[in-house]
């Protein structure tokens, strides 16, 4: 099979396209053929290892202290099912599932096994095989911290971060939701937010949101640049604040604040369920929300895709289409 795979950190220029043998499906695992992934900013960290401070050496440990010991990468994928194992009952030749791998990464290459008792779920016939790769990690990521904020009709919702991965999907979320929608990134990507139905937006090169007179329910803080005593100062009495990329203070003073404050911090990160991805399956299949695709390049072009991503410039998400023949992860 071709795989893409990385013997050292760096960066993009360390992925190399290579031929290796498909792996073999244990008694509980389906072995997949994909047809399509994605880039997240979390696999150009895996991949480069720029990482803070107090969680380098422990993901040094588990990834490899001097080279990867994980050699492919990507943590979300879609495909069909190719052989499974004389244990699996739940899934058969032919079917067609999507799900996240997690720490096992894996997804950047033409096979990969998963067990049948891990997170996945059937693709819904009408969503496409590079729609349903983007869910695992924008969509349920999303899904866990407006849920994890609390989120209900009548909120009034800020966004910090509403154009990428977690935040495209964010916004239509927290509308379906029932929430009033305030959504912030950079000038090029406020058009695109108002399109997924942002009520408001806010260009941050322009404006410090904690500078206005404006008041929120919830904060979603998913860029991690934020200052955390001004995204207080900017909620309501009871408001909450939901960090989906903590620093170490601020994971500290989380506890302090929703103990001694009537404000909550929360920050818990989101754990795969087979019933989540169908939910949100579900959702894009009835035309609720929609996957924003900025790019898609082919398996062979993924050091392009990953140095595109490293930019900071994408919209919602980029997605890797694995080449078969007669397959077509955008029909």
């Amino acid at each position: 099979m071709k795989a893409v795979c990385f013997s050292r950190y760096g960066s993009p220029d360390v992925l190399e396209l290579r031929t290796l043998e498909p792996p073999r499906p244990k008694d509980d695992d389906v072995l997949i053929r994909i047809h399509a992934a994605t880039v997240t900013p979390g696999d150009c960290e895996v991949r480069s290892f720029k990482f803070p401070f107090w969680v380098w050496i422990p993901l040094r440990l588990y990834m490899g202290i001097f080279r990867p010991r994980r050699p492919i990468i990507g943590m979300e994928f879609s495909g069909v099912v190719e052989e499974v194992g004389k244990n699996v009952t739940q899934f058969k030749p032919g079917d067609e599932v999507f799900a996240g791998t997690g720490p096992r990464f894996g997804t950047y290459a033409e096979y990969r096994c998963q067990s049948q008792h891990s997170a996945i779920a059937r693709k819904p016939p009408t969503v496409n095989h590079g729609d349903a790769a983007t869910i695992s990690v924008g969509g349920l990521n999303a899904l866990h911290y407006l849920r994890s904020g609390s989120v209900q009709a009548g909120d009034e919702l800020l966004i910090v971060g509403g154009a990428g991965c977690f935040g495209t999907y964010a916004i239509q979320l927290a509308k379906h939701m029932g929430a009033t929608v305030t959504a912030i990134d950079s000038t090029d990507k406020l058009d695109a937010m108002r399109e997924l139905g942002a009520d408001r937006v806010i260009d941050y090169t322009r404006e410090d949101f904690t500078m206005r007179k404006e008041r929120y329910d919830v904060i979603l803080e998913i860029a991690g640049k934020s200052s955390y005593s001004r995204c207080l100062r900017v909620l309501t009495p009871k408001g909450r604040l939901i960090l989906a990329n903590p620093k170490c203070l601020q994971m500290l003073r989380a506890g302090w604040t929703s103990r001694f404050t009537s404000k909550t911090v929360s920050f818990a990160f989101s754990k795969d369920k087979t019933e989540d991805l169908e939910h949100v399956a579900q959702l894009i299949q009835d035309g609720t929300i929609k996957v924003v695709i900025d790019r898609v390049y082919p398996l062979e072009q993924l050091v392009e895709a990953h140095r595109y991503v490293e930019t900071g410039a994408k919209i919602g998400q980029v997605v890797i289409q694995v080449a078969h023949e007669a397959d077509d992860t955008a029909d």
